[in-house]
């Protein structure tokens, strides 16, 4: 099991982006700017059950690993992504 960094998504490995926060005003004048901003990924923490192994296993996901998941199979993806 890897050490968690805070906000990276297990699965997928998406972490927080910078990007540019632009209101109508900027768009219209192309003045005034607003500077950065960071959009966070939608990280879940999940306690699954995973038949195989025997045992519960706790999980930072994003959304988008959840969906993963769910069409693949928890144990498969898990193994895949190097989680257990």
């Amino acid at each position: 099991m890897r050490a968690h960094m805070a906000r990276v998504c297990d699965i997928t490995g998406k972490k927080s982006q910078v990007g540019g926060g632009y209101s109508n005003r900027v768009r219209a004048t192309k003045f005034n700017p607003t500077g950065k901003r960071r959009r966070q990924v939608n990280i879940q923490k999940k306690t699954l059950f995973i038949p195989e192994l025997g045992k519960k296993i706790t999980v930072h996901v994003s959304a988008k690993g959840l969906k993963t998941m769910k069409k693949r199979g928890a144990f498969a993806t898990l193994k895949k992504a190097g989680v257990i």
